[in-house]
């Protein structure tokens, strides 16, 4: 949550000032900064973010280019592409078969139709239509705290977005499967139960139970595995379909698996995709089942002007390779392990450190004050790691969880330095 760090901004250098004076000149006021001291970087390289006086910071918050910044593979497959042809989809390619056929094999049951988008919001509300289009439904089950996208259709049941953005009649809200009300094995189907039996009270005909996989926005909440495969049939049952948000956990990012849906051993009925996608190239889309799109497809023509644009698919397709091929699975799975040992060894030490949770390279850890959420302390922290070089940020309903979510080529000396960091900034408290 950016705003939760621009509080009490420090004395800017004359030229950052400028650049803030700019920003608000031009961009307008809807435009946020991350952190109280605004970072203005010039290069990335690898797992580092290079700051205009050359200093370098170790970002383990953006998984967009979840491969490392201007990774070589997808730097030469988009040149490559660029200086060679870049059109739209209603031309004959092989770049985007190419994808589709790769992707779809990903799928639990190799089956599929993907259809591209530029951004995760876009994915999200073409998911939305096609459910509807479906089960003739419009009915949307979300959690408290979830966040889906920033289209008109899509905000409305972004949560997380704020007070300030409405949510729509149709929308119902669960609680996020943390425990909080039971095994979430057990709570977390029963409250997607309820919450269609809701809509259905009031007229509404439930038509998808969207998550993300790893409920980012709720404070990533990944365990025990399982509990989304009742869920889902709990969805199926009432009429609806299961969207499995993967923008945010994809692509390898919770290691030994490309998607989050497998660590609850279901089959999604449309899988959203984004963000690590093309490693910094705008590329989305969704795999859908074939019979769900059926009817979509008879009555509406789907078109985006650059969604599946050649170069996208180029990098794209330099995305999954790298993943097939350098083995970033196993390197995500053994990194997140070590980070989270490391973090739980250094929670013991310091009790402002709650849980400590995750899979893979996302991983959020609990701040409290005894057993209260502390948001000024989180803040407090991603800012103290910032001014130690290390980018992180927070989420959760009460903005006090660590959000970490280093890159998938992060190595052993990396996570000891952002966890030798955070402990810095603990014992600086």
């Amino acid at each position: 949550m950016a705003n939760a760090f621009v509080a009490g901004r420090t004395v800017l250098a004359s030229e950052e000032q400028a650049l803030v004076e700019a920003r608000a000149r031009l961009l307008g006021p809807a435009y946020r900064l991350m952190y109280n001291s605004p970072l203005h970087f010039v290069k990335g390289e690898g797992v580092w973010l290079i700051d205009a006086a050359g200093r370098r910071y170790l970002d383990a918050y953006n998984n967009v280019t979840s491969l490392g910044h201007c990774h070589p593979a997808v730097v030469e497959a988009i040149t490559k592409q660029v200086a060679t042809l870049a059109t739209n989809t209603r031309y004959l390619h092989e770049a985007i078969l190419e994808l589709a056929d790769r992707l779809i094999a990903t799928m639990p049951n190799g089956a599929g139709h993907l259809m591209l988008t530029c951004s995760g919001s876009e994915a999200n509300d073409l998911a939305w239509r096609i459910a509807r289009s479906a089960t003739g439904g419009t009915g949307v089950i979300v959690t408290e705290t979830a966040y889906h996208g920033i289209t008109d259709a899509v905000a409305k049941f972004s949560p997380s977005l704020g007070s300030a953005v409405e949510l729509g009649s149709h929308v119902a809200l669960v609680p996020a499967p943390d425990g909080r009300t039971g095994d979430p094995c057990e709570s977390f189907p029963r409250a997607v139960e309820a919450a269609a039996a809701k809509l259905q009270r009031h007229g509404v005909r439930p038509a998808m139970l969207i998550v993300d996989s790893m409920f980012t926005s709720d404070g990533i909440l990944a365990d025990p595995s399982g509990f989304l495969s009742p869920a889902a049939e709990v969805i199926r049952r009432a009429g609806g379909l299961f969207v499995a948000d993967e923008v945010q956990s994809g692509f390898a990012r919770t290691g030994g698996q490309m998607w989050g849906f497998q660590r609850h051993s279901v089959v999604p009925d449309i899988v959203t995709m984004g963000k690590p996608m093309g490693n910094g190239q705008p590329v989305a889309g969704l795999i859908v089942q074939p019979e769900l799109v059926q009817d979509f497809g008879r009555r509406a023509r789907y078109f985006n002007t650059f969604g599946g644009n050649p170069v996208s698919c180029a990098a794209a397709l330099a995305v999954v390779d790298t993943i097939a091929q350098t083995g970033l699975m196993e390197n995500v799975a053994r990194m997140g392990e070590r980070m989270r040992k490391q973090l739980r060894a250094l929670a013991v030490r310091h009790q402002a450190l709650g849980s400590v949770r995750g899979a893979g390279l996302l991983c959020g850890v609990e701040i409290v004050d005894g057993t209260e959420p502390d948001a000024i302390e989180t803040a407090r922290i991603v800012n103290g790691m910032r001014n130690r070089g290390v980018l992180i940020s927070s989420c959760g309903r009460n903005h006090n969880i660590l959000k970490i979510r280093p890159p998938l080529v992060v190595t052993e000396e990396h996570v000891d330095l952002l966890v030798g960091t955070l402990g810095e900034v603990l014992a600086a408290r």
